[in-house]
């Protein structure tokens, strides 16, 4: 298995929702219904999407 690095864009939505993910376990956005546990999950998700997937 070759790992890749991910591209820019990939890294940048990840992040984004890592953000989102921190800001909601803090309560400061308590508009989203999801746990700050599945939010982080879901970019660390995207982020290994874009490591094992070459060119994503």
């Amino acid at each position: 298995m070759n790992l890749s690095a991910p591209t820019m864009i990939v890294f940048i939505i990840s992040l984004v929702i890592a953000a989102l993910g921190i800001l909601a376990a803090l309560g400061i956005l308590s508009i989203i219904p999801m746990p700050s546990v599945w939010i982080m999950t879901i970019a660390y998700v995207v982020l290994l999407a874009g490591v094992l997937l070459k060119g994503v």
